[in-house]
């Protein structure tokens, strides 16, 4: 019995032991992972604006659109291949749509964020504190940002953890300005000072110059990213009509003609990528999330 009971505790020693290497320490914080496609996505979703989307409700509308699709083009074509090729585009479809959203919803807040940063800065200069500034906007900045100021401060009002909320702020904007701002605001807040009117002007300077400079290439470059979605419909478009006449799509059942769709899908989807990749300019990073 006491063998029992020392085999025992050396045990349960052994596992504290272990268990005390993974534990992190009282104000120890992890690591943020680096975002993967999934938290890109997610981040896509919040700034795409339609309201209750989430990212599970946008991957089971994918599938949705992919059973149908698929279901509707075998029965009416009748070769699988090519119902395949179409199911794939439907599916893709609704990612493509939040993502161009969320796109042209971040070029225009874009515009907006000297804004309310200059209204942070005047409201400061009143001087209101600091979540007495962060709330105000909600009901006197820019129309595309009252919303997660207003439950910024709904949250500080009920709860009054300015670090918590500003966390929360950061998940409802998912906006790499947002976050620059936000971490701006609470270095501030934690330690102090009389640079914060300096450090607003100064972001707010940086982001006019930054959307006046994205603006003229952007529109320079459109004419790229317009060739590359034209180039890559056109085939598909052209099977689609051939898809009227059961004659012409009868090839596609079998093998050779399932290799030539699958072959002519890499092909557009590599291509597509690569124009549309050396076309666009690179979209700013959540580093601050």
């Amino acid at each position: 019995m006491t063998g029992v009971v020392l085999g025992l505790g050396l045990g349960v020693g052994l596992f504290l032991i272990w268990w005390s290497c993974w534990v992190p320490e009282p104000g120890e914080r992890r690591r943020p992972r680096m975002p993967g496609p999934f938290a890109r996505l997610a981040d896509d979703v919040v700034q795409a604006g339609f309201a209750g989307l989430t990212l599970r409700m946008l991957l089971v509308a994918c599938v949705v659109a992919f059973v149908l699709v698929l279901a509707i083009v075998r029965f009416t074509v009748g070769v699988l291949p090519i119902a395949l090729c179409f199911a794939l585009m439907a599916a893709a479809a609704p990612v493509a749509l939040v993502r161009r959203r969320a796109r042209r919803r971040r070029s225009a807040l874009r515009d907006l964020w000297p804004d309310a940063v200059d209204n942070i800065t005047s409201a400061v200069r009143a001087g209101m504190a600091l979540p007495e500034a962060l709330a105000q906007l909600g009901e006197r900045g820019p129309e595309e940002l009252r919303e997660p100021f207003r439950r910024f401060g709904d949250d500080y009002r009920l709860t009054g953890r300015f670090s918590d909320c500003l966390d929360r702020l950061k998940e409802r904007l998912s906006d790499p300005v947002g976050d620059r701002l936000v971490e701006s605001l609470r270095i501030a807040r934690e330690v102090g000072g009389s640079d914060l009117g300096r450090l607003l002007r100064t972001l707010s300077v940086f982001l006019r110059e930054d959307a006046r400079t994205r603006a003229e290439l952007e529109t320079r470059q459109s004419w790229t990213v317009n060739a590359a979605r034209l180039a890559t419909a056109a085939p598909w478009f052209v099977l689609a009509m051939l898809s009227t006449n059961p004659e012409s799509v009868a090839a596609y059942s079998r093998p050779l003609g399932a290799a030539v769709l699958l072959v002519g899908g890499a092909v557009t989807a590599g291509a597509y990528w690569l124009m549309v990749r050396l076309g666009r300019l690179p979209e700013d990073q959540r580093v601050l999330r």
